[in-house]
């Protein structure tokens, strides 16, 4: 299983000269399984960079989507997406049965007028809003040798956090996620705990810092010390810090990096912790 970065920070794109180490662009993941099948999460503005360099790979034209949820920074970027406009592509939304509706209802609106000049109904790629897998109703895949499993976000107006499974090898992805408090549909931080159990590779929400968090606390997400301590309680291997605050700077993040390591080490953990960086690829 190989992931890469296409975007991750968090609530709005952030260009200019303090992000171009981590990167500006919003939430957006590429997944590609042993058996070299492409999916993705999330269509924040990174998208726009990853449809590009789909351009350069003929044989890839099935590829299936994984959505958290449906905040404009985690959508903004798929009308931007090329492969959409182009016959050779077939996208399957692997997020259950509700994917039906809500998320082609999601994707069409943003794309109304006056919102956007290029209507849904213009899109020429072929759209499969129900997944085929055997256990979609519970928004659990199984698609050859990759299993994925959802679990909810502790999030105002709810989503899904995706747990990834290949050749004894676990990513799992929570986003959007904020363990100090229980939204309606979240669950505790001892159950994100047991969910992460021994994962390779954990990113999480760490938006915040103590400080901020006086004054968002209940917004939706987590302080970096927090992502930190649900690394340790659940024995992570390696934890990247994600959906970078939109005024965090690149001499920012590193400080906060180096923040996380000392408590890790004070904890007498042994988790490698690291902000993710838009471009980076990681192989489990």
């Amino acid at each position: 299983m190989k992931i890469k970065i296409w975007g991750s920070r968090g609530s709005i794109t952030t260009p200019g000269t303090k992000t171009l180490r981590y990167g500006g662009n919003s939430t957006c993941l590429e997944i590609r399984s042993a058996e070299g099948q492409t999916f993705i999460v999330d269509a924040g503005s990174g998208i726009r960079n990853f449809g590009r360099a789909l351009r350069s790979e003929p044989d890839v034209s099935a590829i299936r989507f994984f959505l958290t949820h449906a905040h404009w920074d985690h959508l903004v970027g798929f009308p931007f997406f090329e492969p959409v406009y182009s016959d050779r592509y077939t996208f399957t939304f692997c997020n259950g049965a509700h994917a039906q509706d809500a998320i082609s209802r999601y994707l069409c609106r943003q794309m109304e007028a006056p919102y956007f000049p290029v209507e849904f109904k213009h899109l020429k790629a072929r759209f499969c809003f129900r997944c085929e897998c055997p256990n979609a109703e519970d928004r659990n895949c199984q698609i050859s040798s990759l299993e994925v499993r959802a679990f909810p976000l502790s999030h105002p107006n709810g989503g899904y956090g995706f747990r990834f499974s290949e050749n004894g090898k676990t990513f799992v992805f929570l986003t959007d996620n904020e363990l100090a408090v229980q939204h309606p549909g979240g669950w505790t931080a001892r159950q994100y705990a047991e969910f992460c159990r021994g994962a390779d590779l954990l990113f999480h929400d760490a938006q915040y810092t103590p400080e901020e968090y006086r004054y968002t606390r209940g917004w939706g997400h987590s302080t970096y010390g927090d992502a930190v301590d649900l690394a340790l309680q659940a024995g992570v291997k390696r934890l990247g810090l994600f959906h970078h605050d939109p005024d965090r700077s690149d001499d920012d993040l590193d400080r906060q990096s180096d923040l996380c390591r000392e408590g890790i080490s004070r904890a007498g953990g042994k988790v490698e912790c690291f902000a993710c960086a838009e471009g980076t690829a990681v192989e489990l």
